[in-house]
């Protein structure tokens, strides 16, 4: 039933409207879910002699095989111990299992295994610190009684010793994990979950031990990629739990809006101020903090709401002079050169590593957003290197690792202030501007995630830099080789991520696509008829809306109709290829109208693809 109501609950999230009531019937089936939950875990009704069965059979089960620990450990659907809501009995059962983890005997082995499994996923945070506010006091009164003064101090003193308890366990349990992962003794195995289980227990409420965040960053240039990946992933929440806080400002839409009497959905006037229609960045700090960035893409597109909250375009960032210990960690080890390119090289080597990593990304995204551009010197360096690597099998690997950085970088510098924007875009344009130049089969997959990444659930005034440069990228014919220029063109589908916000762009990028379709090359006419496409996807039909700033269907088709009568026209009169004695010449007015042809078979599928992936 657990399964059910997330399910259902997900079904019911509107993000277009906020918050919405659940179903009654949702709400009775989470209260019962809480109930029973509460059963489990404080009613111990047991007589005598259950106590004496149970013992028995205990004792039984752990008499000659260890076996039967891990079965008990497993319990039933309804309990099962390692995930149980208790500091004081994790505190003393993950440190044992990953103890235990190795074995010579396959069936204990496939046990432990399975057990970690489990944990990883049924286990949930745990709140170390339960506060109550005066609503929920109110509905327990009002659900039972009201409490006398000496009852209501004996409850905080129970609940403070707890909190105490649960914080120690907390601790001791991290103390532990890390200490395993340290001792030279422990094998491999046990490091990974070990690490894995680290993994689960980080949370906000409580700061993580230094200790834990050195040998994190240590792991990051492990040997092992399986652990590498875990000390990515941890960085990445420390990164997380130590953003500092932003400042939110809440509006309502009169205060925004100077009319809003339309309802219909898609193109109106009252949302053009939030897309990229020819938008100029301000000179000024003060206008660039007071600016109103809305990030996600359903934002004013069908209605506005009553009240809208955003951040002020400026944020807090950590410096040398203002830095808790915990923080100093991390920033003095990437300030480190040579962790940087350790930490490169590692990352090359990842064998089974092909595709762009999200959880890297978020590792420098979280970086950069915490330390601004402390760290930026020292990865430009070792970035330059990483594209201009020769060595075959590195290659492909080296612009993987750039590519994440990159985006990384571009994503941190979300809330930088115009100053830093423009000394890191005079350092990244050139950078970005020589892998547009060299792009190749092995290394257009890798930039065109970064792009996507990069961009994606962001307000495209914020990001007005990185698409400039994108767009800027159709205007530049390659010298050296057709794949070159398709890969630039597959650039450009990253633009994609931005929706409905970007029609100047997606006109724009029109104008000059069609002219291109009979290109001689067939990956370009095939890049081109995606990005048509794409284009295309934006004309919607809306029931009482228009969609009236993209491209428009209906007369290109008119314009391709007729293109494609002429082509097949002068495809049917004259010969594809000419026999003149012993030299044989390709028509090229033939030529340029099959490609014609074949680029408008494309579109139609691929415009049936995208028209179901819009809003």
């Amino acid at each position: 039933m657990r399964n059910d109501v997330q399910l259902i609950r997900t079904l019911f999230r509107n993000e277009i409207i906020g918050e919405r009531d659940n179903p009654c019937a949702l709400i009775i089936n989470q209260i019962e879910l809480q109930i029973e939950e509460f059963e489990l875990n404080n009613f111990r009704i047991l007589t005598e002699i259950d106590k004496q069965i149970e013992l028995k059979l205990f004792d039984l089960s752990i008499n000659r095989y260890s076996e039967g620990c891990l079965y008990i450990l497993f319990g039933n659907n309804h309990c099962f111990l390692p995930t149980k809501h208790s500091w004081t009995m994790m505190n003393k059962l993950w440190p044992l299992i990953v103890r235990r983890s190795y074995s010579k005997k396959i069936s204990i082995e496939r046990l432990i295994q399975d057990l970690k499994k489990q944990i990883e996923k049924q286990f949930v945070t745990i709140a170390l610190i339960d506060n109550t506010n005066q609503t929920s006091e109110h509905a327990a009164i009002a659900l039972w009684r009201p409490l006398e003064p000496n009852e209501i101090e004996i409850g905080i003193k129970i609940r403070e010793k707890r909190h105490q308890t649960n914080i120690q366990s907390y601790n001791h349990l991290i103390d532990t994990l890390c200490s395993l992962l340290n001792d030279e003794t422990s094998t491999w195995g046990q490091k990974k979950m070990a690490m894995s289980f680290l993994c689960l227990l980080l949370q906000k409420h409580v700061s993580i031990p230094s200790s834990c965040i050195e040998t994190c960053l240590n792991f990051l240039i492990h040997d092992n990629i399986e652990l590498r990946k875990h000390a990515v992933k941890a960085i990445a929440a420390f990164c997380r739990l130590q953003k500092l806080p932003r400042i939110y400002v809440e509006k309502s839409l009169d205060e925004i809006l100077k009319f809003n009497d339309q309802l219909q959905p898609g193109d109106r006037d009252d949302n053009l101020w939030i897309t990229y229609n020819n938008y100029k960045l301000p000179e000024l700090q003060t206008e660039w903090e007071e600016t109103c960035f809305l990030d996600k893409r359903h934002h004013g597109y069908y209605q506005w709401r009553k009240l809208i909250k955003y951040p002020i375009n400026k944020r807090e960032r950590y410096n040398s002079d203002r830095m808790p210990k915990h923080v100093s960690i991390i920033f003095d080890r990437f300030l480190d050169k040579n962790f940087i390119v350790k930490l490169t090289k590692v990352i090359i080597f990842d064998e089974r590593e092909i595709e762009f990593n999200k959880l890297r990304f978020l590792m420098y995204k979280g970086l950069f957003r915490n330390f601004g551009m402390a760290f930026v010197n020292n990865f430009i360096e070792q970035l330059y290197l990483l594209i201009r690597e020769k060595i075959q099998e590195k290659y492909e690997g080296s612009h993987r690792a750039a590519s994440e950085i990159i985006a990384g970088i571009i994503r941190g510098s979300k809330y930088w202030t115009l100053e830093m924007l423009d000394e890191l875009w005079q350092k990244l344009t050139p950078f970005l501007t020589e892998v547009s130049n060299n792009l190749n089969q092995e290394s257009y997959l890798h930039w065109g995630s970064c792009f996507r990444y990069c961009l994606n659930d962001t307000d495209p005034r914020r990001m007005c830099r990185p698409i400039n440069f994108i767009y800027k990228l159709i205007d530049q014919h390659s010298t050296a080789y057709t794949f070159n220029e398709a890969s630039r063109w597959y650039l450009v589908q990253s633009l994609r991520v931005l929706q409905w916000r970007i029609p100047s762009i997606w006109c724009s990028i029109h104008e000059y696509a069609k002219e291109l379709l009979d290109h001689s090359s067939k990956w370009i006419r095939e890049r081109i008829a995606v990005i048509l496409a794409m284009s295309f996807g934006l004309d919607l039909k809306l029931f009482d809306g228009k969609s009236a700033r993209h491209p428009n269907t209906d007369q290109f088709s008119e314009r391709m109709r007729e293109r494609l009568r002429q082509a097949i026209d002068i495809y049917e009169s004259k010969p594809l290829v000419n026999i003149s004695g012993s030299s044989v010449e390709l028509d090229v007015e033939a030529r340029q109208a099959l490609n014609l042809i074949e680029t408008g078979k494309i579109i139609l599928f691929k415009n049936q693809l995208f028209s179901l992936d819009i809003i």
